[in-house]
């Protein structure tokens, strides 16, 4: 049997050797502020534009990590009402889905950040957990909700199959009689602000710490990466987010398994953990570059195009191709989207192009299909 670092002696007393991390943390710290102080320059409603921007790219990769895909539209919906962001009449949730998933998931991620300063407790995790599953089911299989595993099926394990069809453990998490016990700790550390741990490297080791803890029956690696968010929100005194760092880990999905799994089953050195955490969130740094252009682009757009006279159909339609469309635009998706006939799809569509918004793309087909003029890819 494999032995983990929570049997060791000193857990959870984690070390690292600071010669080799100082210099990238304090360069992610300058690239942190930078960045906060960049946005905050925009004016607010291009910083709203751009914290709904990451905040639905958050939850959406996150679940992605998890093999789990979320409805974009009803993700975004779902992030703007709750942020109080006016995004059009196009992208009201689908209300035939699984009752409140997406709204659950959302408000946890949002929760963990809006009000990151407030502690986090033990009915907060319960209230997070229970909104990740409304309906007490992962999937098809029920489970135990806003409550700690039992282990009453067996020891938790993660495991996956080989190409010879053999299951493989990479983890097991601790005894289910420990959790309270384990749980008081790490809630004890994180709410601590004694300021002996630095903040970014207080947000990684709290993934690392509670993962490894693996306190409920499903959903620790998204609750475990809103800890970080909560964390990171403190490192920066500011609950609007500007970048994501679930869709940089989800790019890196093999490296995050691997870093856990070698830490997890090393010692209490976590120096190489820490650097790829870091390196990890300088790397999601640079993605909100992507997340700045696209805020811009939308917003240069509607300058150039602030006095056309423009229906509440297309400027909705608009603002989905400027928000990242899915696949190609043609007059039967807009009129589903726009809950119009198609007829009057093809009207809205005529009248874009004679204004020179939209062109015809060049591939030919069945089905025409347009494009934004002037947006750059």
């Amino acid at each position: 049997m494999a032995t983990y670092i929570y049997d060791l002696k000193d857990w959870p007393h984690f070390r690292w050797r600071r010669e080799r991390i100082v210099d990238r943390l304090a360069a992610v710290r300058h690239r942190q502020g930078r960045l906060v102080g960049r946005m905050e320059g925009l004016g607010f409603k291009l910083r709203a534009e751009a914290t709904l921007n990451s905040r639905t790219e958050e939850v959406l990769k996150s679940s992605e990590i998890e093999g789990e895909t979320l409805n974009r539209d009803q993700v975004r919906s779902s992030v703007a009402n709750r942020l109080g962001v006016d995004i059009g009449a196009l992208t009201s949730p689908d209300r035939n889905v699984a009752p409140n998933h997406t709204d659950g998931v959302v408000e946890m991620a949002l929760d963990a950040t809006e009000n990151y300063a407030a502690p986090l407790t033990r009915e907060r995790l319960f209230g997070w957990h229970a909104a990740l599953f409304p309906t007490g089911h992962s999937g098809l299989r029920k489970i135990e909700v806003a409550a700690w595993r039992t282990d009453t099926a067996g020891p938790m394990q993660v495991v996956s199959v080989t190409s010879k069809g053999r299951e493989q453990v990479h983890f097991e998490a601790p005894p289910a009689a420990r959790i309270e016990q384990e749980m008081a700790a790490f809630l004890n550390w994180f709410n601590d602000e004694d300021g002996k741990t630095e903040p970014v490297l207080k947000a990684g080791i709290a993934h690392l710490w509670f993962v490894t803890i693996h306190p409920f029956e499903d959903g620790n690696g998204r609750i475990g990466r809103a800890i970080t968010d909560m964390a990171l929100a403190r490192s920066e005194g500011s609950k609007q987010r500007f970048y994501s760092m679930s869709s940089q880990i989800r790019r890196e999905r093999n490296r995050y398994y691997d870093y856990l799994e070698d830490t997890q089953k090393g010692d209490l050195d976590i120096t190489s953990y820490l650097e790829w955490f870091i390196e990890c969130l300088d790397r999601a740094l640079t993605g909100a570059e992507t997340i700045l252009a696209t805020v811009l682009d939308k917003a240069r757009f509607w300058e150039r195009h602030a006095d056309a006279a423009l229906n509440e159909r297309q400027r909705g339609m608009i603002n989905r191709l400027l928000d990242g469309f899915e696949g190609k635009l043609n007059s039967s998706k807009w009129a589903k989207l726009a809950k119009c006939s198609q007829d009057t799809a093809l009207r809205d569509i005529d009248d874009l192009l004679r204004r020179g918004i939209l062109t015809k793309d060049a591939a030919g087909g069945r089905s025409t299909s347009y494009s934004l003029v002037g947006v750059l890819e």
